[in-house]
C-alpha cells in the first residue's frame, strides 16, 4: 500500500509557508504499515491540480492532499474536483447549519462566503470538520482512495486522526510497522556506528536502524516490520521484538543516551532537578541565555528554575558574578579559569544548588591561534566540586549557540547523576 502527499497552494511554492502537513502525515501513515512514496506541490490553478491528481494516481494507491479547500476565490480545488470526478456542487444544508452554529457560538458575524464553503461535490463522502469550517473529502475512482482536506494544520491533524485513519485501516489491511527511538547526546553519528557495529550487524532482517543527527545529537531509530501473518496479537508481538533491542542498544551505549522517543534534554534535566529537589540557574556569556531559553520553553519549569544571568562584559562577569578581574586580565573571557568563576558565582548570585557557566567564540569573528572561533569553555557547579570542560564547534554562529546550549545541558545532566 503505497500514498503520495500533494499539497495545493501558491503559497507553499513561493515560500510564504513550509509544509508541515505532509511530515505530519507521513509519520501517521508510516504507523499504519502504509508507505509514502512521494510528495508533491502544485499551485492552486486547475490545470495544475489535474496535472497533479494524475501524476500522484499513477504512483499511489492512495493520494492525500490539503489546501485549496477554503471559501474565497482564490481557493479553485472544490470546482476542479466536482469536473475531475465527474460530479456537481451541490449545497449541504446540514454543513452550513454546522458553520452558522459556530459563528453564533463566538458572537461574531457570517461572512456570506460561507454558503459557498457549503457547496461540495455531490459524489464525495463528506469528512465532518468540527475544528473548521471545511470539511474534507473522500472520493474513490479506478480502484485508488482520494483524500482532500484543509491545509491549516490542527484542522487537517482533526480530520486525519478521526476520521481518515480509521477508514483507512478498515479499507486497507496494512502490514503493522513499529518504532522505537533512543535519543543521545555528546558523539557523532560516525562514532556511534563504530560502538554499536556488532549489533547492528546481528539485527533480525525485519528491523532497521536509521541514524537522524542534529546538531550535538543523534536519534537512532529502530524500524520494525511484520513479517508473519497478521493476527490479533501482531502489534504486540512486534512492539516486544522492538523493546528488546532497544535495551540491548541502550547497553551497549548508556553514557550517550539521555532520553527517548520524543524526550528532548531541557525536558530531561527538568525532571532529574525535579527528582532531586534541586534549584538551577545558568550564567551565559557567548550563548545571551539560550540555555535558559530552553529550560523556560518547558511548562512548569519555574519548579526549578528561579533564573539565569547574561553577562557578556569583562565588567559584567566581575559584577554580577564575582570573577576575578585577574582571572580576566590573565586568561581571558573564554577560559577554564573564568567559567569556573563564573558558575560557582552564580550560585550564590541566583541562590540555587547547581549552576551552569558557559563562555566562548560563537564567531565568525574574535578567534586566535590558541582560542579559534567556535571555542567554547563551559563549567557546572554545585557548593562542593566544579566540572569544567572545552569544546572547538566550528565557523557558524547561530550553530555554535545552538550545538553549546546542547553540550551545555548534557553536562547538567551527567552532573546531576554523577556520571562524571
Amino acid at each position: 500500500m503505497t500514498a503520495h502527499l500533494l499539497t495545493i497552494g501558491d503559497e507553499i511554492l513561493i515560500g510564504q509557508i513550509t509544509d508541515s502537513n505532509s511530515a505530519w502525515m507521513g509519520r501517521e501513515l508510516n504507523l499504519l504499515g502504509i508507505r509514502v512514496s512521494g510528495k508533491s506541490s502544485v499551485a492552486d490553478d486547475p490545470a495544475d491540480i489535474r496535472a497533479g491528481l494524475d501524476h500522484a494516481a499513477s504512483l499511489a494507491n492512495l493520494i492525500i492532499t490539503t489546501g485549496g479547500l477554503g471559501p474565497t476565490k482564490d481557493d479553485r480545488t472544490k470546482s476542479t474536483l466536482a469536473e475531475y470526478f465527474g460530479s456537481r456542487l451541490v449545497f449541504h444544508q446540514e454543513i452550513y447549519d454546522r458553520i452558522a452554529a459556530y459563528f453564533a457560538r463566538v458572537e461574531r458575524p457570517m461572512p456570506p462566503s460561507m454558503r459557498e464553503q457549503s457547496m461540495q461535490p455531490d459524489n464525495a463522502l463528506i469528512l465532518n470538520n468540527k475544528v473548521g469550517t471545511a470539511p474534507g473529502l473522500w472520493f474513490e475512482k479506478n480502484g485508488k482512495v482520494f483524500v482532500f482536506l484543509p491545509g491549516v494544520p490542527f484542522e487537517m491533524e482533526y480530520l486525519m486522526t478521526n476520521e481518515v485513519l480509521p477508514r483507512l485501516v478498515e479499507r486497507f489491511q496494512t502490514r503493522p510497522i513499529a518504532h522505537r527511538t533512543l535519543l543521545t547526546a555528546g558523539e557523532g553519528e560516525s562514532n556511534i556506528a563504530r560502538r554499536i557495529e556488532q549489533f547492528e550487524d546481528a539485527l533480525p532482517a525485519n528491523v532497521k536502524l536509521a541514524y537522524l543527527p542534529s546538531l550535538g545529537q543523534v536519534r537512532l531509530r529502530l524500524t520494525g516490520v511484520w513479517d508473519g501473518d497478521i493476527t490479533p496479537t501482531s502489534h504486540t508481538e512486534l512492539g516486544a521484538l522492538l523493546d528488546a533491542q532497544k535495551a540491548e542498544l541502550e547497553a551497549i551505549i548508556p553514557d550517550l543516551v539521555y532520553g527517548y522517543e520524543t524526550d528532548t534534554l531541557e525536558k530531561v534535566v527538568g525532571k532529574i532537578l525535579q527528582a532531586q529537589g534541586k534549584q538551577f540557574g545558568t550564567a551565559e556569556s557567548c550563548t545571551g541565555g539560550y540555555v535558559a531559553h530552553l529550560i523556560t520553553s518547558v511548562p512548569g519549569a519555574s519548579n526549578y528554575f528561579p533564573g539565569s544571568v547574561v553577562t557578556y562584559s569583562y565588567e559584567m562577569k566581575t559584577k554580577l558574578l564575582g570573577v576575578s578581574p585577574h582571572t580576566l586580565e590573565t586568561h581571558g573571557a573564554v577560559s577554564e579559569q573564568t567559567v569556573r568563576e563564573m558558575s560557582q558565582g552564580a550560585l550564590d548570585t541566583l541562590g540555587v544548588d547547581v549552576a551552569l557557566a558557559i563562555s566562548g567564540i560563537a564567531g565568525p569573528d574574535g578567534g586566535t591561534p590558541d582560542k579559534p572561533v567556535g571555542t567554547v569553555w563551559m563549567a557546572v557547579s554545585d557548593r562542593t566540586r566544579t566540572i569544567a570542560v572545552r569544546h572547538v564547534f566550528g565557523r557558524d554562529r547561530l550553530k555554535n549557540i545552538q550545538i553549546t546550549g546542547t553540550y551545555g545541558l548534557n553536562l547538567v545532566r551527567k552532573f546531576l547523576l554523577g556520571a562524571i
